[in-house]
C-alpha cells in the first residue's frame, strides 16, 4: 500500500524552465496526486534556491540545498573513491542525513529518484518500492565526448563513461523499475546493462502554454527579419557545439541567399565561446529572456542542429507546439515520434540544414503549413497526462490514484 513518497532530484523541480526540470516538475505534480510527497533536491544557484517555497502548497515537505561541490573537488573525490565524477558532484552529508531522517519515520513506502546522480541516497536496505528515472543513458553521452578534445579530456570522458555504465547497472539491479525518456534510450540501456524492468516514459508538452494564440507579453524590441532561432541552456556542451557549428557553417550559406537573415541564440548562461559567436555576421546571443515564446512566435525557422543528443529534445516539442517550422538533426529527432517533411524536417548535416532553411525562407507558405501540422501532432500525442499515465502501474499496481 502506498503511504508516502520520497522524491529525489538533482535539480529543484521548480520552475519548469529547462529540459530536465520540465520533466521532473511534471512528474512531481503527477506523483502528488497519488500520495504525500517529500522532496529532496539541489539548487544550482541562489536564483533556484529562491523557488524552494514555491512548492510549499504542493508537497508534504522539502529539503533544498545549494550544490557546493566544484568539478575539481568532485574529480579528486572520484579518483579517491572510484565513483563517477558526476555522482560525486552531488554528494552531500546534509542531503544524506535528511533522507535518512525521512526514512526513519517508517512512513516512506516509495522512492522516486530523478537522475542517476541521486541514486546514491537510496539505501541498499530500503524495502519499499524504488523507481529510478535515468532519463537518458548518461554513460553513453560521456563515451561520445571521448571521441573529441585533448588527450587528457578524452581519458577523463572515457573513464567517466566506464564508471557511469557500471554505476547505472548497479542501480538498475536494485530498482524495481528503470525509466528512460524514449524507447530508443530504453533499448540502449537494456543492451548496456542486465536490467530487465526497463520502461520508456516520454516527455510531454504544455500545449496551452506553448500556443501561438495564448495570452502572453509580446512586447519586445523589434525582431530581425528573417529570424532563425535556437533555444536552450547555453552552458551545456551539446548546445554549445550545435550553435557554433550552425553559426560558422550554415549561416554563411544562408546569408549568401538571404543577406538580412539573423540567427538568434536564446538561453541562459551562455559561455564565452557562445557569446563570442555574436561577432559573426548575423549572429546574436541574448542570454536569458523573459519569455521564450516571444522569440518562438517571431521566428521564421527554429533549428536544433545537435550532433550529440540523448532522449527527447523539449526545445523541439516547444517549437512544434508554437506552430513553427523546425529543422533538426537526426540526433535531435531521435525519440520524437513525428514524420520528416510532415511535422518537421530532419536533415543529415549542416549543409543540408542550411539548404532546408533557405527553402523555407524562399517559400514561407510551406513553413506555415508544416507548423500547423506540427502543433496538431504535438497536441494529439504529447500531452503530459497521457505521457505520464504509465506511472500509475509503475509506482504501485494496487494503489488507488486520486483524481
Amino acid at each position: 500500500m502506498m503511504r508516502e513518497i520520497l522524491f529525489l532530484a538533482h535539480r529543484i523541480p521548480w520552475p519548469a524552465d529547462r529540459g530536465d526540470k520540465i520533466r521532473s516538475h511534471h512528474i512531481l505534480k503527477y506523483l502528488c496526486k497519488m500520495a504525500p510527497v517529500h522532496v529532496g533536491a539541489f539548487a544550482d544557484d541562489s536564483r533556484d534556491m529562491g523557488f524552494a517555497t514555491a512548492m510549499d502548497d504542493l508537497v508534504a515537505s522539502h529539503h533544498i540545498e545549494l550544490r557546493r561541490n566544484s568539478q575539481w573537488q568532485a574529480g579528486l573525490e572520484s579518483l579517491a573513491t572510484g565513483q563517477p565524477v558526476s555522482v560525486r558532484s552531488f554528494a552531500s552529508s546534509a542531503m544524506r542525513n535528511w533522507v535518512d531522517s525521512k526514512l526513519a519515520t517508517g512512513r516512506i513506502s516509495h522512492i522516486f529518484c530523478f537522475s542517476g546522480q541521486m541514486a546514491q541516497y537510496v539505501p541498499a536496505e530500503f524495502d519499499g518500492r524504488f523507481v529510478m528515472d535515468f532519463v537518458d543513458v548518461d554513460s553513453a553521452k560521456f563515451e561520445s565526448y571521448a571521441d573529441q578534445g585533448s588527450i587528457a579530456m578524452r581519458w577523463i570522458n572515457r573513464r567517466e563513461g566506464r564508471l557511469l555504465q557500471r554505476f547505472e547497472s548497479d542501480v538498475a539491479a536494485r530498482a524495481d523499475a528503470s525509466l528512460l525518456v524514449s524507447e530508443n534510450e530504453a533499448a540502449l540501456f537494456r543492451r548496456r546493462t542486465s536490467a530487465v524492468n526497463v520502461t520508456a516514459l516520454g516527455n510531454g508538452i504544455d500545449t496551452q502554454y506553448y500556443d501561438p494564440a495564448a495570452r502572453y507579453k509580446k512586447v519586445h524590441p523589434p525582431f530581425p527579419d528573417p529570424l532563425i532561432l535556437f533555444t536552450g541552456q547555453m552552458d551545456y556542451r551539446p548546445n554549445i557545439e550545435a550553435v557554433a557549428d550552425f553559426a560558422r557553417h550554415a549561416m554563411p550559406i544562408i546569408r549568401a541567399r538571404h543577406p538580412e537573415t539573423s540567427f538568434a541564440i536564446v538561453g541562459r548562461n551562455p559561455t564565452q565561446a557562445v557569446s563570442d559567436l555574436s561577432m559573426l555576421p548575423g549572429v546574436q546571443v541574448t542570454g536569458a529572456v523573459e519569455d521564450v515564446r516571444t522569440w518562438l512566435a517571431a521566428a521564421d525557422v527554429v533549428v536544433a542542429p545537435l550532433r550529440i543528443a540523448r532522449g527527447i529534445q523539449n526545445k523541439v516539442l516547444e517549437a512544434m507546439a508554437m506552430a513553427r517550422p523546425v529543422v533538426v538533426s537526426p540526433a535531435a529527432a531521435e525519440g520524437i515520434i513525428a514524420a520528416h517533411e510532415q511535422h518537421f524536417y530532419v536533415e543529415p548535416d549542416v549543409v543540408a540544414e542550411a539548404a532546408r532553411v533557405c527553402s523555407l525562407l524562399d517559400e514561407a507558405s510551406s513553413g506555415i503549413v508544416i507548423g500547423r501540422a506540427a502543433r496538431e501532432h504535438v497536441i494529439a500525442h504529447y500531452g503530459w497526462h497521457s505521457q505520464l499515465a504509465p506511472l500509475d502501474p509503475i509506482m504501485d499496481a494496487t494503489c488507488e490514484v486520486l483524481r
